[in-house]
């Protein structure tokens, strides 16, 4: 008996492709990640066709002349997309692949449908609704793919062996799939002989390109369970072969100190609860990685980890450049995150002054909210009082920074004493001396010595000044006060 799912193709669509098919005489399919998200009740705006007996790129052409869509082609590679109003299609004639032992390219001959799903990765992708009108809906499970949804199994098609050796980013995919489908009420598991041949396999890893690598990766990592995909890939030897560095958080121990591979998946955890910012949760990988280097047992006291946050922010940008992730603001962000996560943790524990908010709010600037989401996170202890005692003083730290921030305007502090009113007043060059005013003037503010104000700061400037032997120019009181009105301020008054 063969189960039909017409209502799986009810968008508009499907209709049009299925005049194209019976137009050109082909047998033509939906095939994987639509079918399977149909059956999980998931939304899926993918479409991508298959087309037995005829060629996709003609496919393509009729069906984008239909819908007044653009259609690109890809000759070399025998595949089409149709970009219309309602979306984008793509697609390609059915073929069978073989590979060759040293690259992830296959030699490609034209198929059937069935050699086309003996050539995808898992069961649950290898499944096919017919779009064709006499069979419309008609659904194609060569693989059993329906019951592996229904038990929750990533298991591959056909010798598991053979699929990861073939392409082993295929490894990859198998744990992204785990965590993207898996649900609070539902969890997906791995196929036993799935997961060894993974195991066997991940050596090939050696033939991927990083940029492909960190393609998955950063998939996995936007998905709710993260965590458990960072510890599948430290199980398949995957993270030791790219992130050896967060691999290495396993440090053995018999002192009594805390798994910190397993502290960082907890911090990860707290933080893809809070937050959907990818950057955010690579901080969150990466934010104890200086603690391997820095490592040291003091007799007495016990582990120590000093200046691992530092340290850690410095492996962040050489971990970035090696592969060949962004090197831009992103790249900036993970290591602000990662050299700062301890301030708001060590403020909770020795107190808050105001002095040290100003200076937590100028060096987090506007990402403050994402840094106290990390620093939230960081807090693992088993010690129910103690977490609550930080949680509760980081709860002040927040009201306190609230409060200084709506007073003194600190998160997108500019200095009111800029470089070029230092050169004017004092008949300058640049030189040392324009830095030794400005962080003067910058460092009374963040301590509260004196307002962020213009009036206030050309004080101190010209104390500074004073101090180090500065001698304004004759119109020194001009400049200040052409300067100051700018700013919409009273003149300055000589003091």
């Amino acid at each position: 008996m063969v189960d039909v799912y017409e209502r799986a193709l009810d968008p508009v669509v499907f209709s049009h492709l299925s005049d194209v098919a019976d137009k050109l005489g082909v047998n033509a399919y939906v095939v994987g990640g639509y079918v399977r998200d149909f059956f999980l009740g998931i939304p899926n705006d993918d479409i991508d066709i298959v087309v037995e007996g005829g060629s996709g790129l003609d496919f393509a052409k009729v069906f984008g002349e239909m819908v007044g869509g653009e259609v690109q082609l890809y000759e070399n590679y025998g595949t089409a997309k149709v970009h219309y109003s309602g979306g984008e299609v793509e697609f390609v004639g059915c073929r069978r692949e073989a590979y060759e032992r040293g690259s992830r390219k296959p030699i490609v001959e034209e198929g059937t449908l069935s050699d086309d799903l003996n050539r995808r990765d898992f069961t649950i992708n290898a499944m096919a609704f017919s779009i064709n009108k006499k069979t419309y809906g008609y659904l194609v499970d060569k693989f059993n793919g329906i019951s592996d949804l229904k038990h929750g199994i990533i298991r591959c098609v056909g010798t598991p062996d053979d699929r990861f050796s073939e392409d082993p980013l295929r490894i990859w995919r198998m744990v992204r799939f785990k965590c993207k489908l898996s649900r609070p009420d539902k969890e997906f598991h791995y196929d036993i002989s799935t997961f060894d041949a993974a195991k066997r396999n991940a050596y090939r890893n050696e033939i991927l390109s990083k940029e492909r690598i960190v393609e998955e990766f950063d998939k996995i990592m936007k998905t709710q369970y993260a965590p458990d995909g960072v510890r599948a890939l430290k199980e398949l030897g995957l993270l030791k072969l790219t992130l050896p560095e967060v691999d290495a958080l396993s440090m053995p121990d018999d002192k009594g100190h805390k798994d910190v591979f397993e502290h960082t998946m907890q911090v990860l955890w707290n933080v893809c609860q809070k937050s959907d910012d990818l950057y955010l949760r690579w901080a969150a990988l990466l934010h104890d990685i200086g603690k391997v280097p820095t490592r040291k047992f003091e007799p007495g006291f016990g582990w120590t980890f000093y200046g691992h946050a530092e340290v850690g922010a410095k492996m962040v940008e050489k971990i970035f450049r090696r592969m060949k992730m962004p090197t831009d603001t992103r790249m900036g962000f993970v290591m602000k995150m990662v050299a700062m996560h301890m301030r708001p943790n060590t403020l909770a524990e020795e107190g808050v002054t105001d002095s040290a908010i100003r200076r937590l709010l100028f060096d987090a600037g506007d990402d403050i909210e994402k840094l106290m989401i990390l620093c939230k996170s960081d807090v693992t202890t088993r010690y129910e009082n103690k977490r609550q005692r930080i949680y509760e003083n980081m709860c002040k730290i927040e009201e306190r920074m609230a409060e200084i921030e709506e007073k003194d305007a600190i998160r997108n502090f500019k200095n009111p004493v800029d470089g070029y009113l230092v050169m004017g007043v004092y008949g300058l060059k640049p030189c040392k001396e324009i830095s030794v005013i400005k962080d003067a003037v910058k460092d009374a503010i963040l301590d509260g010595k004196i307002p962020n104000d213009y009036n206030a700061a050309v004080g101190v400037m010209k104390e500074k000044a004073k101090e180090i032997g500065l001698t304004p120019v004759p119109d020194a009181e001009k400049i200040i006060f052409a300067n100051g009105t700018t700013k919409d301020v009273e003149p300055v008054k000589e003091v």
